[in-house]
């Protein structure tokens, strides 16, 4: 393995970390029932299992630049993953409900490191032409896991325990600090500056308050007084950040990064795609469970090919990305992805679980023609100084739109429902059936909304802003392009 440039096997820990982190995620989501019923807790209660991770995520991944820069880059990669590790045992181990939810907080102090950090790391290691490349390294975790996930939880939970959804991490984050001991080198921020108190105040506080809030409007809806409460503070710490950081000397959360056309361009971009994503990713498990009675095992099944469609086609678009250029394969991406969410308008009660496949292998094609070119152009101005920074500024947009798209498609499925049961007296289960179906395609509308917003911002995206990353062949036609 020592033979292997310094750029795979930087890529090589990443992934192992990765896998680590997004495991856990979709492992828990399947185990959210059982841990209800071993602890005795109601619904509300449990879901803190999984808001108490979310905020320690907000809190962290806007200070990982900084962080990165002031300590070294592999001794806080290695700190992320041996806090994650040592929380994911007392997970495990915890005795009752609000030791798992302080063992959860103690994970995203991890997690919320971890992956920007390693993403900088990654990209660093990588020229700036070979970067389509690094994103295909990313797409692996990224497509492998969330598949993998719902399957090996279910198995854990019914031939062993639940306490091995979180025991299974350990292995794993032990190979990945192995790695990183044996192959990592240190880098530092030549100039990471003072400690940023109110940037970081703000930004955690903001930035977690949003998450909160969009969070509670998923659960409660948007008329409760609370959900507004919480995203009007959002706003006013938001816009406190904004503020702030625009005229510090030395932020914490460099936004002036964000005036870059391309990368600006891309975190816009990156949010539509994970918005449409992820709003598909929320319905369809419910869909397949609540009106076509499949088991979570099943319904996680079904979605394995949309992650191998993703990851086969992530594969070949790092492969000729340097040639094509990201503009022409990001209005493809976007197109396929209007195509495929419109294509779930004719899902039905009784419609083959085929055609649901063939919906989610679009679905996964598109991303995979997503992903590659927004990751590689976005940072394709970045320097290698400002990469922390900008992989933080990334992992916060990748987060507020996971968060914004599960807030609007599930109280959309709720507001379509209910229209829609609203004029039936007594419904019988056929009609309360068909009045759920009609939810269900008006929330679907929402991904569609994410993938037209997508397409149209696509015209932000221009070939020349992203040169640095294409082939020797690309530059050339562009700059063939240029003079003619």
């Amino acid at each position: 393995m020592r033979r292997l440039e310094y750029k795979w096997l930087v890529g090589t820990t990443f992934v192992l970390a990765l896998v680590m982190q997004i495991l856990d995620m979709t492992i828990l989501n399947v185990a959210l029932a059982t841990l209800g019923e071993r602890f005795g807790v109601d619904a509300g209660t449990l879901q803190w299992v999984l808001t108490a991770y979310m905020i320690s995520l907000a809190v962290f991944i806007p200070s990982s630049g900084w962080i990165s820069d002031r300590f070294g880059s592999k001794r806080t990669f290695q700190f992320a993953v041996i806090v994650f590790t040592a929380a994911s045992v007392i997970c495990g181990a915890a005795p009752g409900i609000k030791t798992l939810i302080a063992a959860r907080f103690l994970q995203g102090v991890g997690g919320g490191m971890l992956v920007p950090v390693g993403q900088a790391m990654l990209f660093r290691a990588f020229p700036a032409e070979e970067r389509a490349k690094a994103s295909a390294i990313l797409a692996i975790p990224i497509t492998a896991a969330p598949a993998l996930g719902p399957l090996l939880g279910g198995t854990l939970i019914e031939v062993a325990s639940w306490r091995w959804i979180f025991f299974i991490n350990v292995p794993v984050g032990a190979l990945a600090l192995w790695c990183s001991i044996l192959f990592l080198v240190e880098e530092r921020g030549q100039r990471p500056g003072r400690f940023d108190l109110p940037g970081f105040l703000l930004a955690g506080s903001g930035l977690a308050v949003l998450l909160f809030g969009l969070d509670r409007a998923a659960q409660d809806g948007w008329t409760e007084p609370a959900v507004w409460a919480c995203l009007l503070l959002a706003v006013v710490l938001i816009c406190g950040l904004v503020w702030r950081e625009l005229r510090a000397a030395e932020p914490m959360l460099d936004l002036r990064l964000l005036g870059n056309r391309i990368f600006g361009a891309g975190n816009v971009l990156l949010l539509c795609q994970t918005g449409a994503m992820f709003g598909v990713l929320f319905l369809i498990p419910l869909y397949l469970q609540n009106l076509r009675g499949a088991s979570a095992l099943q319904a996680g099944a079904i979605l394995m090919p949309q992650a191998l469609s993703m990851l086969l086609v992530t594969q070949v678009i790092s492969r000729i990305y340097g040639r094509v250029g990201p503009r022409r394969l990001v209005a493809g991406g976007f197109a396929t992805l209007l195509v495929s969410t419109a294509t779930l308008q004719f899902l039905s009660l009784s419609v083959s679980l085929w055609a649901v496949v063939g919906s989610l292998l679009l679905l996964g094609a598109s991303m995979g023609l997503l992903m590659t070119p927004l990751q590689t152009a976005a940072f394709a101005q970045v320097t290698s100084a400002a990469m922390g920074q900008a992989t933080s500024l990334f992992n916060v947009s990748r987060q507020v739109a996971t968060a914004l798209a599960t807030a609007v498609v599930a109280s959309a499925l709720v507001m379509f429902t209910e229209a829609a049961s609203s004029g039936l007296n007594s419904p019988d289960p056929g009609e309360l059936a068909r009045a759920q179906l009609s939810g269900f395609h008006g929330a679907f509308l929402v991904p569609v909304v994410f993938g037209v917003l997508g397409l149209l911002l696509t015209s932000l995206v221009r070939d020349s802003d992203a040169v640095a990353t294409l082939d020797q062949r690309g530059k050339a036609q562009r700059a063939s392009s240029a003079v003619n």
